[in-house]
């Protein structure tokens, strides 16, 4: 799986970009209270946002695999952009997928250049991770759609222009409740937002979402009609489409997980180098340098699950790419969270200053150890699904 000139091309090109910008730059966006918009701007006006979304309707055409190469590299230089997860790789290949025409031209375009912005809303107070248990409904009236329900979890809502929000809707053939999704304005009758104080250090802001009898038109459901775009067979075929559209975020949280964590190894290594504290630099005493190759092999293994995640994913084959991006996303969790801790252990006192900006990604790291889904939940899936163990919930 080595990759091709153009992936190095890409690799070195977005580099630069990030470096242009650095960790400093998102700790000063972040200290003003405000999403890092020039960054996103400047990314999107040079096609990486929209690298992996249709070249018809003003992507790239390329795929995952070259999205979560530029969300790496940019977390990389210190700077990653948490909404890349959300809005080109999530809602615009959802789009991208299972929407009709109508919804493709009204949006892949602008995500796929940065001028407009889509959150995702799945995670309920009361839900958690089973995903069975959504209770947002959405009922019809004439033409429309009312929808109603909470969401918590949902980044980025203040910057966004709307909301991918799974919900429920009654099968006329059954009577029973079928998974969907709809388009919602942010600024549309009966939506609410609330923010969550958060201890974790981040530009990007999360919120509570409370929906009031929301109503939308019928060209809000993703697919049309009533959601064939999610094609027959139970209640459930909804929810397996879901999944399949949902293995770019985990495959891109990997991403950005590895991306913070050669940030964090990067910034240690050089300290290692320099520090003198008796005759040597400290990085010459095994003590400093073998934890530090130990959280550099255990990086490139996550990145290498999560090219074979990525690329299975492009090739079509959800199936191995749902395991493959879970095994990339829980691989790419722990490794971060290792080399966060071993930089700032590094450092020492240092590391826990400003200066270094190593201390606030202590928080950060454990991000990808719980979301999108918990460490324990892959674990239950590679147990069950992989090794054929009995369910245990």
């Amino acid at each position: 799986m080595l990759e091709t000139d153009e992936h190095k091309d890409l690799r070195a090109a977005v580099a630069a970009l990030g470096k242009r910008y650095g960790r400093a730059y998102l700790t000063r966006t972040v200290a003003e209270g405000r999403p890092p918009t020039e960054l996103w701007s400047e990314a999107g006006k040079l096609g990486y946002l929209g690298v992996n979304l249709p070249e018809a309707y003003g992507g790239g055409g390329a795929g995952i695999t070259e999205l979560s190469i530029v969300l790496e590299e940019l977390g990389a230089a210190g700077c990653p952009l948490l909404m890349m997860v959300v809005s080109p790789a999530i809602c615009g290949t959802v789009i991208a997928r299972f929407g009709t025409e109508e919804q493709k031209r009204a949006w892949l375009p602008s995500l796929a250049n940065g001028t407009r912005t889509m959150a995702f809303g799945i995670t309920e107070p009361d839900a958690g991770s089973n995903s069975h248990r959504i209770t947002t409904t959405a009922r019809r009236d004439g033409a429309d759609w009312v929808l109603s329900g909470r969401k918590v979890f949902v980044s980025g809502v203040d910057i966004a222009d709307a909301v991918l929000v799974v919900g429920r809707t009654e099968d006329a053939r059954t009577g029973r409740l079928k998974p969907c999704l709809f388009i919602v304005p942010t600024d549309a009758d009966g939506f609410q937002r609330r923010p969550i104080d958060m201890e974790l250090t981040a530009a990007e802001k999360q919120f509570e979402l409370v929906m009031d009898e929301v109503r939308l038109p019928a060209d809000a459901l993703v697919g049309g009609g009533t959601s064939h775009a999610f094609g027959s067979g139970g209640e459930d075929a909804g929810l397996l489409q879901l999944f399949a559209g949902l293995n770019p975020e985990r495959i891109m949280t990997a991403a950005f997980a590895i991306g913070m964590g050669r940030h964090a190894l990067g910034r240690a290594v050089e300290y290692a180098r320099e520090r003198t504290v008796w005759k040597a630099p400290i990085g010459s005493h095994q003590a400093i340098a073998h934890p530090l190759a130990q959280a550099h092999i255990e990086l490139e293994l996550a990145r290498l699950m999560t090219r074979k995640a990525a690329h299975l994913y492009d090739a079509g084959d959800d199936v191995g790419a749902g395991e493959a991006a879970n095994m990339a996303k829980y691989a790419a969790g722990e490794a971060c969270v290792r080399a966060v801790d071993q930089a700032v252990h590094t450092l020492g006192g240092n590391g826990l200053t400003r200066e270094f900006g190593l201390a606030s990604l202590i928080t950060a790291a454990r991000v990808a150890r719980i979301a999108p889904v918990s460490r324990e939940m892959i674990l239950n899936y590679v147990s069950h699904q992989t090794l054929g163990l009995p369910k245990s919930y």
